[in-house]
């Protein structure tokens, strides 16, 4: 009988949900999504000092934004539950309990100032990775009831096997870690709360988890999580470390780099499809050599065969590139809809509907971000406008200039209304008038309203804005050329 897929995404509520993570959770929505199986989301809230119910919601909320679902987890439950891991204390005071009653594990007395002679002791032997030396493996119960009368409480450690360890994992292949590469660690504090490297197994193996994907920075963690599947007598999972992501520095991406919060990028304007298409493309590629993919083709096309083994670079200039596109791709309705918030939070004021889309459709086509568009449009908003570069301001300055803007100013005049057709009937006349041609016709005009000689489609703006303001533009830069 073929297993049933079931992964998990187990944040922990400390804070903001870090891109990194995000991928993380994106690569198993697309694994179990792809394969028919479960996407169980577990929160891991050990760490009482730093976790905080803010922190799940956004959590929460991130992933709903990005068009992530899962089939089990605290909000929903699930047949596993529970699935904060502060809700699951007894359970893993009984397989500690388990585990020292069948001698896989023990009782470790040591004071501070022990671990630290044992440390520097490694240390100078060349040695930093394991430097526990098991002195309190095999304590006699006289021994224990000793260190329990000096008021001395203990850890519990794993008696990790004198073996090696090795496993398949799906994106690194066959793996060893050497017997000795590991020593007896921690599964329980003296205060009788378990780590992190026990409670994984533990949750994993209860609600059983098939594959663990998760970035290779956890891969250290993989021998001692697999010794304590062997010492309860269960099936490890399968594994798959992804690469972690790195900056365009190649350093491990950090707040330096920009934007590291899904809020952020969620604030900053980038589409949710956007970004999942962005990170589905960090060490995995399709087949087709496409870039632009749906959700659909994400989940019908991801394959673990196709996920790099070496790190990805976060390219932020390649994101705003896609997020372009995919804004240039939705209906001027919705984007509108999404633009809106920014508009209004930049105190702007906003036409009717109908008018306020026809602005909108002006940047749709250069838009990378949604809140660019507070600047791209500050110009349609603003009273007046002033050259924002210095070409703008050359254009402005140039001998020809006043003469295309007092002939625009009769031409306008001898009009009812000043729209899109009309204004290339008038800067045609403007040019046979004047004898003006090319971008010292439409530029200075341009200029005049827009402020800068890039931008939307001009005859668009003109459409727009409508005589009367077309001509206060065009008289101000006038001004302006005195």
């Amino acid at each position: 009988m073929t297993q049933e897929i079931r992964v998990r995404f187990a944040p922990s509520p400390t804070g903001k949900l870090h891109i990194g993570n995000a991928r993380t959770a994106i690569l198993n929505w697309l694994f179990a999504r792809h394969s028919g199986g479960r996407l169980i989301l577990r929160i891991e809230d050990t760490d009482l000092e730093r976790s905080s119910k803010e922190s799940e919601e956004g959590i929460y909320r991130d992933l709903i934004w990005l068009g992530i679902d899962w089939d089990e987890g605290p909000d929903i439950g699930g047949e596993f539950g529970p699935y904060r891991q502060m809700e699951r204390t007894d359970i893993y005071g009984k397989y500690i309990d388990s585990l020292l009653g069948k001698g896989h594990a023990y009782h470790c007395f040591c004071t501070l100032e022990e671990l630290d002679e044992m440390r520097e002791k490694a240390q100078a032997a060349g040695k930093t990775d394991v430097w526990y030396d098991g002195r309190h493996r095999n304590l006699t119960a006289g021994e224990k009831e000793a260190f329990i009368a000096q008021g001395r409480k203990p850890v519990v450690r794993l008696k990790y096997p004198d073996e090696d360890i090795s496993f398949h994992d799906i994106v690194k292949g066959d793996l060893t870690f050497p017997a000795g590469s590991t020593g007896d660690f921690v599964i329980a504090r003296s205060d009788g709360t378990p780590t992190y490297n026990f409670v994984v197994v533990i949750d994993d193996g209860l609600m059983k988890i098939s594959h663990v994907i998760r970035g290779d920075d956890h891969l250290s963690n993989t021998p001692k999580q697999i010794a304590v599947y062997r010492a309860l007598g269960w099936q490890a999972p399968q594994f798959a470390h992804i690469p972690m992501i790195l900056g365009d520095d190649r350093t491990r991406l950090s707040k330096r780099h920009g934007a590291t919060s899904v809020q952020g990028y969620c604030e900053a304007g980038f589409l949710p499809a956007a970004l999942i298409n962005f990170m589905s493309l960090l060490s995995w590629s399709s087949p087709s050599g496409d870039e632009i993919l749906s959700l659909e083709r994400l989940v019908e096309e991801f394959d673990f065969s196709r996920v790099s083994k070496s790190p990805a670079v976060f390219d932020n200039e390649k994101l705003a590139w896609m997020n372009g596109m995919y804004i240039r791709a939705l209906p001027l309705s919705r984007l509108t809809d999404l633009c809106l918030p920014y508009l209004e939070k930049a105190g702007y004021p906003l036409p009717q509907r109908d008018k306020l889309e026809q602005i909108v459709s002006l940047v749709q086509d250069n838009l990378e971000r949604l809140k660019d568009c507070v600047e791209k449009l500050e110009f349609v908003f603003a009273d007046r406008v002033a050259p924002a570069t210095p070409d703008a301001v050359r254009m402005i300055e140039k001998e020809s200039t006043p003469k295309v803007f007092w002939s625009f100013l009769r031409q306008a005049d001898k009009v009812e209304h000043l729209d899109f057709a009309q204004f290339r009937k008038i800067m045609k006349t403007v040019s046979n008038e004047t004898g003006v041609m090319g971008k010292d016709l439409w530029m200075p005009v341009r200029v005049a309203l827009t402020g800068d000689i890039h931008g939307p489609d001009l005859p668009k703006v003109v459409d727009i804005f409508g005589k009367e303001r077309c001509k206060k533009r065009i008289e101000s830069a006038l001004h302006l050329e005195k």
